[in-house]
């Protein structure tokens, strides 16, 4: 069974993300071995310089790397990543399963994004769109198509 692992930068607040997450983490939880990792997302003032940001992004890579399990497939989630279709993420989720890869793991940085080493080191960007969307709504979009994956590579009707 494959093991997946959402590892994001911030708690979620919001009751209906909270909602959506559980139910998606329910549904995985019969087709994969399911699980995010929350970290804690740097506070940074209103108005942060770009050397703050930076250093922010450093503080939250480090925690990053700690929870990347050796051997995994690793995407980070970043708008200058390459876009996929439903169909296509569940093919290159089934090919790497094929190819024998068992774990997989997704990074959602903060609301400032992934210091570059984390794009650099993992082994695809990936890209939801390059419209931009809050990182806890982010969370719930990517946990759906996830799930939508695994249920096209079961012959699921769930994907239209």
């Amino acid at each position: 069974m494959l093991a997946v692992r959402v590892v994001c930068c911030g708690r979620l607040r919001e009751k209906h993300y909270i909602e959506a997450m559980r139910e998606y983490e329910k549904r995985l939880g019969a087709l994969c071995r399911f699980e995010v990792c929350e970290l804690p997302e740097q506070r940074l003032g209103d108005s942060p310089s770009r050397a703050e940001i930076d250093a922010a992004l450093e503080r939250e890579a480090a925690l990053i790397e700690k929870q990347i399990e050796p051997g995994a497939y690793v995407w980070a989630m970043c708008v200058e990543g390459r876009a996929l279709s439903s169909e296509e993420l569940a093919g290159e989720i089934a090919g790497l399963a094929v190819r024998g890869r068992s774990r997989l793991c997704f990074i959602i940085g903060s609301s400032f994004g992934l210091a570059g080493r984390i794009k650099r080191m993992a082994d695809e960007r990936l890209s939801m769109s390059r419209m931009t969307f809050p990182h806890h709504l982010a969370r719930v979009m990517l946990t759906e198509q996830i799930y939508r994956a695994f249920m096209i590579n079961s012959g699921s009707k769930y994907h239209k």
